[in-house]
């Protein structure tokens, strides 16, 4: 029996030794930006595209307002309410003592300074097939943000979602981030399912929260357990190409309704970008595929 006990014992330390090591954070190689330096002016158009005022915004921020990352804003989910965090360029409660490669780490691999996981409710999922200079790039625009000093608020999350190293397993269990829908001119896949992370609300997920690939932007139920966010395939959505681009830049649809909710606040990033990249986000939703 003590044998059998001690060979239980090594088993069951050997089992943990190796559940600790595939679910342990991998931040990006430092040395894959060391090269990279980013451009401020082309880190403001990024900015816009990755939405991160959006979340990152204090709540009912406006204007200017919206450029002070102090986080605070609430985002319920079946698996809890997450907390969007300060993000300014505080040292202390922001990122600003970060390295280019921390935060190159936090947007694409979703790991933190300190070697622990970022929840996927940071669409980093989306955000990993982002171009590397435009990472740098938005690392130089955010680094020239006003700082604030809001203290960060916890999650609300219950066992086990409150477990980070949980995380861990859940990426392990995740397929690798890649392009799903058609390329079009004007790197519309590319602003779509990478920059703004539309597939994150329009795609249902499985129960695992994971996006329900093959129900690609078909619409989903809201996270917070009230409506459903439409799906935006042609088969559900028959506005032009034009109709698209018009209400990414004014909010206003063909029926002269308004964009409400948190789309209100998408609109007011894609209203800061070009004509040209609006029409080709408009021409990419125009190519998708009806989703099963």
């Amino acid at each position: 029996m003590k044998r059998f006990l001690a060979f239980a014992g090594l088993l069951l330390a050997a089992g943990v030794s190796l559940g600790l090591f595939f679910t342990r954070a991998v931040p990006v190689p430092e040395e894959r930006f060391a090269a990279l330096t980013g451009d401020a002016e082309a880190g403001e158009a990024v900015f816009h595209a990755a939405g991160c005022a959006s979340c990152h915004a204090a709540p009912g921020a406006s204007g200017e307002a919206r450029l002070v990352l102090a986080g605070g804003q609430r985002f319920a989910s079946p698996f809890g309410t997450f907390v969007a965090p300060n993000i300014s360029p505080h040292p202390e409660v922001g990122i600003g003592d970060w390295s280019q490669a921390d935060f190159a780490s936090a947007v694409l691999a979703g790991v933190a300074p300190d070697g622990s996981h970022y929840y996927p409710a940071f669409p980093y999922t989306a955000y990993a097939l982002m171009e590397d200079q435009d990472v740098a790039d938005l690392w130089a625009y955010m680094q020239g943000l006003p700082e604030t000093d809001t203290p960060n608020a916890p999650h609300e999350l219950g066992f086990p979602f409150n477990i980070r190293r949980s995380v861990g397993a859940w990426k392990l269990l995740s397929p690798m981030p890649d392009w799903v829908g058609p390329e079009v001119p004007g790197d519309g896949r590319y602003l779509v399912e990478a920059l703004a992370h539309c597939a994150e609300c329009h795609t249902p997920r499985d129960g695992l929260g994971r996006l329900d690939r093959a129900r690609w932007m078909a619409g989903a139920p809201n996270p917070s357990g009230k409506g459903r966010i439409p799906g935006i395939t042609p088969a559900q959505l028959d506005w032009s190409a034009g109709d698209i681009a018009y209400y990414l830049e004014t909010g206003f649809t063909p029926d002269f309704d308004s964009a409400g909710g948190h789309m209100a606040s998408v609109i007011t990033n894609m209203a800061q970008l070009t004509a040209a990249d609006r029409e080709a986000i408009a021409a990419y939703v125009k190519a998708l595929q009806p989703a099963e």
